[in-house]
């Protein structure tokens, strides 16, 4: 694993000072998977025009860029099929490859090392550990207590990561080195946690969870629950801002899985040194922010409007939002390129 360079903030290399030449190269774009229409709509960031779409597997979920950044990865998890597949789109063209077949990758992670990729096979109770250019499976390891197995993030010394078990009301705590389950944690409340990412000190972990409307605080070393901070109904995604002092929280509008058009939705800034609420931005009209993540010069946060068929454009200085329609049901957008040294997976998990 490289080097932590800053260890009282680990996010001290994705400033947008550290965009690295492998990133420099591609285009400026935002690629937005879309569930139900089972394509990818792709976005010119500086016109807010969508300028691409294409098809790809049944039922993308997430575009997830590779440890090395030379590669987006779609995940195209096929529910209740075996038909599951990874589309590879060069960021340089922005155009997609050849797909592969692999079982049931809702989500995707890579080790700190860059010596695997995580397929994380959510209706299995799974995780894949698999090369992670030619994505052939190297071994798996079974999460039997997490049901809905789904997000994660790393420890800062890269031997631990703890998932989310959106079914479990919890949480597992995984060591890919001894390849080991280290245990399990049930949440206070609520009980179905989305997104999760450390704090930059390392030593805490944030966990939305959208039945509980917050964020719950968990010591990483002792894998127990130590705060909870409310945000705003159905809180579902965690984006750090680009000088890593605060954390954007996304409010999806409902505590259903498949909500309403129009919802409460909403984006709470949390300060990462006060763990308290700065401000919430609303959406004007009501909306279903999800996932996504920050611009590569921090000014702007985008999200897919889960319910609402739309992207949202937040201008992280003011908080107003601008929307542009997509495909049916989007999910999770990946905001290309990105600074940092390398990539853990998911939409852009920067270190």
């Amino acid at each position: 694993m490289p080097p932590v360079v800053d260890p009282s903030n680990l996010y001290s290399e994705t400033t947008a000072a550290h965009l690295g030449a492998t990133a420099s190269n591609a285009l400026p774009r935002v690629y937005v998977p879309n569930i139900q229409s089972d394509d990818v709509y792709v976005i010119d960031p500086a016109s807010l025009k969508v300028v691409n779409k294409f098809r790809v597997g049944l039922n993308p979920q997430h575009v997830v860029p590779s440890w090395d950044l030379s590669t987006l990865w779609v995940a195209n998890n096929a529910e209740n099929t075996t038909k599951g597949s990874l589309t590879p789109i060069d960021p340089t063209t922005g155009k997609p490859g050849k797909p592969i077949p692999v079982d049931d990758p809702y989500n995707m992670y890579f080790t700190p090392d860059g010596r695997y990729a995580i397929v994380v096979a959510e209706a299995h109770k799974r995780l894949d550990f698999r090369d992670p250019k030619t994505m052939a499976l190297e071994w798996s390891l079974d999460v039997p207590e997490c049901g809905g197995i789904n997000h994660a993030d790393f420890s800062i010394d890269g031997r631990y990561a703890i998932f989310t078990c959106e079914f479990a009301k919890g949480l597992a705590k995984i060591d890919y080195i001894d390849r080991k389950v280290l245990g399990y944690l049930t949440l206070s409340k609520g009980g179905m946690p989305q997104d999760v990412r450390i704090s930059p000190d390392g030593k805490v972990f944030y966990v939305a969870d959208m039945m509980a409307d917050g964020v719950f605080i968990v010591d990483g070393a002792t894998f127990k629950e130590v705060g909870f901070i409310a945000t705003g109904k159905g809180t579902h995604g965690l984006y750090p801002s680009r000088d890593g002092r605060k954390l954007y929280v996304t409010n999806r509008g409902s505590n259903k899985i498949h909500g309403p058009a129009h919802g409460k939705g909403s984006v709470s800034v949390v300060d990462f040194a006060t763990q308290k609420v700065d401000v919430t931005w609303p959406i004007p009209g009501g909306g279903s922010p999800d996932m996504g993540n920050v611009s590569a010069d921090g000014r702007k946060l985008w999200l897919s409007g889960r319910y609402d068929n739309v992207v949202y454009v937040f201008d992280t200085t003011t908080g107003t939002v601008q929307k542009i329609p997509v495909g049916k049901e989007p999910h999770g957008l990946c905001v290309w390129p990105q600074p940092g040294r390398y990539s853990l997976g998911h939409t852009g998990n920067m270190r």
